[in-house]
């Protein structure tokens, strides 16, 4: 989306359920085959979110489901495209949590960066943010060389990392032990591989290699440092 790109165009809040019942027909006009989030309140407090293609037959099945005799009042926010619907309804369930909504929101790309927020806390602080306990133990790093790979401390899972060079993506893949697969060989650094990729008796591979912080957001290796 561009910088100032708008999303929602027209709104109607808090309309109660019997206006709804009494002028159909008249909600029709604004409403009908306009795609957006609605909202349904119990005595002011939110109830139920949802998106839908077609608002006007959403709020009238809303009249009869399951939700019939929970709700009396709502809102609509009509949105230009949907584009972005679910990833709104999502961002809304997730952070509002409403008792009618059955499901958690789920974002189609994003990325959990708990895991790797909790790599760099003390075990005090993990129990204040509520980690996830799991009963499956973490292997330990392997070693190729002796040491202890510089990224273990960083990686839960395998991620790819790439390189532009002389004109070419150089790819390779950082595994869970913290080791780099580049070429059908391991390393246990960064560097030796940014070296082997380049051809060089030495480079610095935390500047040399990217990885995908956010999708299509690629920074230097040296960011899980910092």
């Amino acid at each position: 989306m561009k910088r100032n790109a708008q999303l929602v165009c027209q709104h109607l809040e808090n309309i109660s359920r019997a206006a709804l019942e009494e002028y159909q027909n008249i909600i029709r006009q604004f409403v009908r085959g306009r795609h957006g989030i609605y909202a349904l309140y119990r005595r002011d407090r939110l109830y139920y979110v949802g998106l839908a293609t077609d608002l006007r037959i959403r709020l009238k099945q809303h009249l009869r489901d399951r939700h019939a005799d929970s709700w009396d009042s709502f809102s609509v926010y009509l949105t230009i495209g949907d584009q972005h619907l679910r990833e709104l309804e999502a961002l809304i369930l997730r952070t509002v949590m409403p008792e009618g909504n059955k499901q958690k929101g789920k974002f189609a790309k994003s990325e959990d960066i708990l895991s790797r927020f909790l790599c760099c806390c003390n075990e005090e602080i993990k129990g204040l943010v509520g980690a996830r306990k799991t009963s499956r133990r973490k292997a330990a790093p392997k070693k190729t060389d002796g040491r202890t790979p510089p990224l273990a401390k960083f990686v839960t899972k395998a991620f790819p990392i790439r390189a532009p060079f002389k004109g070419k993506m150089i790819k390779a893949t950082v595994r869970r032990d913290g080791t780099i697969r580049f070429a059908g060989k391991l390393y246990n650094s960064p560097s030796l591989a940014a070296a082997a990729a380049c051809k060089r008796p030495t480079c610095n591979g935390w500047s040399f290699w990217t990885f995908e912080r956010a999708p299509g957001d690629w920074v230097p290796l040296d960011a899980l440092r910092s």
